[in-house]
């Protein structure tokens, strides 16, 4: 691993030599300590029986589900959680051999047949599903039962069978072969709100589920509920495994929640400047000639654009650092340029280096001041990267 001061390494698949990073116009930069240290805090708010599951899924946010997922597993998390198969696949293809759950709902034989070749754990969200689980197993002479967890819904409304219907549900699983419960679970929709209501009335709906499966004599092996917001809010929802994402990734889901752990944020992108020009005091910038120059100015066009995952809406209102000073973004960002009135920097140069997400001595730009101008949340920001900006994973 290489320190930042020394030639990063790609992330993932993407191979390139010395040279080909540095002539890179565009990269996320994965920092892999921070990755690291973040995990560390976050086991020492839980118990030493509670399992911290990371989940990688969404191409861990975005950051690069390989290397994410190697080095969490190295730093005390013991499951992954991914959305979908092709996801864990990628994972058991770069060999990582930890348990990894897929929390997405799963049907076919095709599906199936990949979630038992490549030993993956499936959710089982309705009796119907798991009947198909079954059947299928049987049909292809599949020898061994494999792991399943059953989904409760207790108000997210989305996957998972009622939680009024937890026992009758978890009775039918446990006697279909080839079926074996590794554990029973639930999603907080408001973990991350001020008001605990609807949260408290959940805890307690997945409690009553519980009592139920319990009165039939079913003692379940592992239960988990809590996400980000909830692992960092109150140990009572801990149980026996959390289900991380976005805090380990170094940003709080919720502004209240931000003094809780010395997150660092893992992410940071950036670019170079390809051109330096001066334009005179009436001269459009950009598509539309949204932004007409007052006064004559020195630009700076970047290699980046909404192609690359930098939102369109932020034309304008967004910020960037060069040389650990903000400069104002104008004009309407394009395809694969944006531009920057660099104006008060008279020495820049091109090739220079652009943080546009990230921290320059005391200056910090983060995904969560592009989301709150965008009026969105910062998992759809880390998520919008496309894979045409290669990861560099460093420490």
């Amino acid at each position: 691993m290489l320190s930042r001061k020394q030639t990063p390494r790609l992330a993932e698949n993407q191979q390139c030599d010395t040279y080909a990073w540095f002539s890179q116009r565009a990269w996320v930069e994965i920092d892999l300590g921070a990755l690291s240290d973040n995990v560390h805090q976050l086991r020492s708010l839980l118990s030493p029986h509670t399992e911290l599951m990371a989940v990688v899924k969404a191409d861990a946010y975005g950051h690069g589900a390989v290397t994410v997922a190697q080095t969490v597993l190295q730093s005390g998390a013991s499951w992954l959680g991914v959305a979908t198969v092709p996801e864990a696949i990628q994972l058991r293809e770069a060999g990582i051999k930890a348990p990894i759950l897929i929390l997405g709902a799963t049907h076919t034989l095709e599906q199936i047949h990949a979630i038992a070749h490549w030993k993956l754990q499936p959710t089982l969200c309705t009796p119907k599903q798991a009947l198909i689980f079954s059947e299928t197993l049987e049909a292809i002479k599949f020898t061994d039962s494999i792991p399943v967890h059953i989904k409760l819904d207790t108000g997210m409304s989305r996957l998972g069978t009622n939680w009024q219907q937890a026992g009758e549900f978890v009775q039918l699983v446990q006697r279909l072969p080839m079926l074996e419960i590794k554990s029973i679970y639930s999603h907080l929709a408001t973990a991350d709100s001020l008001d605990p209501q609807v949260m408290i009335q959940q805890h307690q709906r997945f409690e009553e589920a519980i009592a139920q499966i319990k009165a039939l004599g079913i003692k379940p092996p592992c239960l988990h509920l809590a996400n980000s917001a909830a692992t960092l809010c109150d140990p009572a929802l801990h149980y026996d495994m959390v289900r991380v994402g976005l805090a380990i990734y170094g940003l709080s889901p919720a502004v209240h929640l931000r003094s809780h752990l010395d997150f660092k944020p893992v992410l940071q992108l950036k670019a170079r400047v390809t051109h330096i020009k001066t334009i005179a005091a009436g001269t459009g910038v950009s598509y539309g000639h949204r932004f007409i120059a007052p006064h004559e100015m020195r630009l700076a066009v970047v290699g980046i654009g909404y192609a690359d995952g930098v939102p369109r809406n932020l034309s304008g209102k967004m910020q960037v650092l060069i040389q650990g000073r903000r400069v104002p973004q104008i004009g309407a960002i394009t395809m694969d340029q944006l531009m920057l009135d660099v104006s008060t920097i008279p020495n820049i140069q091109e090739g220079e280096i652009v943080t546009l997400l990230g921290q320059e001595g005391k200056e910090e730009i983060s995904a969560d001041d592009w989301a709150e101008q965008l009026n969105t949340i910062s998992w759809e920001i880390l998520c919008g990267f496309k894979h045409r900006l290669p990861r560099v994973g460093v420490i």
